[in-house]
């Protein structure tokens, strides 16, 4: 499979808890930290709530 380097570039603040605790799940705790995850349809659908607040860069 491929991985995906999500990069977190806008602020969690003032967003709902279902936005943070999707954050929270793929590894992302602050501004600016990068993770790389598996792709899969878990990871994908949990993208869609908060691609606002992600950039996406498949590797």
């Amino acid at each position: 499979m491929t991985k995906l380097r999500i990069t977190q570039i806008v602020s969690k603040n003032g967003e709902t808890k279902r936005q943070k605790e999707n954050l929270k799940a793929l590894g992302i705790h602050r501004m600016n930290e990068t993770v790389e995850v598996e792709k899969c349809p878990v990871t994908l659908g949990q993208l869609a709530k908060v691609q606002h607040l992600v950039k996406v860069e498949e590797i």
